[in-house]
């Protein structure tokens, strides 16, 4: 995630904002404004490696000094990465106090930064530079402080200790607190050329990159995940086809965020078509054109529903199956719906049945959504 002793960049297309930053940047705050999956976190961290590297007019971080080596380990005493639980185990950037995977007890990990780890980081930015070179703290992504945690951060953000920087990365900026914005200055970091970020998924192994590009909305970091996960370019394309035919085991395995996503790209592009559009993410030749923009609108309804509550425990298989079947019927053809409907007594949308308009509230919605439920 860091320029290791190759001199090399972990993502190619940071170097010019990484140029720009150190020539421009001369606050003490900085807010990179960066989608999910361009690289924000790295280059945030390639940042705060420059800082404080240990060479000599360098525009970027030589990888082989000892503060270089320090930062590629996580163990530089000058700076202090700012995350999310779910997000410290995932990049191993463990805080003072954080119990090894496995022996807590079952409560899940915070997706928040909260209070308490804020505040070790204030009590951090008082202490004197171990090695020097100043003091970076990065927090990733701004947007996981709660209120508490984001007022709390507001004194040090204004009138840190000196030497001391703050790098803060959001993909949203306008969900953070007035008052946070205003004390940082902005760089904003852009998708990479297409052209850059294939040649870059194809040197990790990735075939017909263009394809998952589309469907990640040109972030590559997100595309290298959606192949990682086992969901190359041919099952991409090969989905529209499974969800108009009704076959949900297209998607064994796939969590309820991810499914959701794509079944919202899938209802997305079938709505550009049915209103003479170009899609977006999936190859037009493979998405169903005859659906009826009226039932996907209401497909979308329901997986923005979903969506709005995908951490909630529902039971995955079934909750799948009822989005791919309400899925099927909005995506075929108006006289396949007629047939259909003469044959089966059924309602026409029993997912919705199924899916109440404010998930969790009152009891006669709570008893609707127990087939859902684990």
């Amino acid at each position: 995630m860091v320029v290791g002793e190759d001199g090399a960049l972990a993502l190619p297309w940071l170097a010019a904002p990484l140029a720009q930053a150190l020539a421009a940047q001369r606050g003490h705050a900085l807010l990179v404004h960066a989608s999910p999956g361009v690289g924000a976190l790295q280059f945030a961290l390639t940042l705060a490696q420059a800082w404080l590297c240990e060479a000599r007019d360098l525009a970027k971080p030589c990888g082989r000094c000892a503060s270089c080596r320090l930062i590629g380990s996580h163990l530089h005493p000058d700076l202090v990465v700012l995350l999310p639980e779910t997000l410290r185990r995932a990049h191993g950037w463990p805080l003072d106090g954080d119990k090894a995977e496995g022996t807590e007890s079952k409560r899940k990990p915070s997706r928040q930064i909260r209070i308490d780890e804020v505040r070790g980081l204030i009590d951090w930015s008082t202490k004197t530079s171990a090695r020097g070179r100043g003091k970076v703290a990065l927090v990733h992504p701004a947007e996981a402080l709660n209120v508490s945690s984001a007022s709390a951060l507001l004194k040090t953000l204004e009138e840190p200790p000196a030497g001391t920087r703050i790098v803060l990365t959001a993909a949203e900026p306008a969900q953070l607190l007035a008052t946070v914005r205003s004390r940082c200055q902005t760089l904003r970091l852009k998708n990479p050329p297409i052209e850059a970020a294939a040649a870059w998924l194809a040197g990790q192994g990735i075939e017909q990159a263009p394809v998952l590009l589309a469907a990640c909305s040109g972030r590559p970091l997100d595309a290298l995940a959606l192949a990682q996960a086992g969901i190359d370019a041919d099952a991409w394309s090969a989905l529209p086809a499974a969800v108009a035919s009704g076959r949900a085991g297209a998607m064994a395995g796939w969590s309820v965020p991810r499914t959701v996503d794509a079944l919202q790209k899938l209802c997305h592009d079938a709505l550009c078509l049915a209103n003479s559009a170009d899609t977006c993410f999936f190859p037009a030749r493979c998405v169903p054109r005859h659906g009826s923009a009226v039932d996907l609108a209401a497909w979308w309804q329901t997986l923005a529903r979903v969506a709005r509550h995908d951490d909630h425990p529902w039971h995955e298989s079934l909750l799948i199956e009822s989005l791919v079947q309400e899925g099927a019927r909005a995506l075929s053809p108006v006289a396949s719906r007629a047939d259909r409907a003469t044959d089966s007594p059924q309602p026409a949308h029993p997912s919705r049945s199924t899916l109440p308009a404010t998930p969790l509230r009152g009891a006669a919605q709570r008893q609707g959504m127990d087939t859902l439920r684990r």
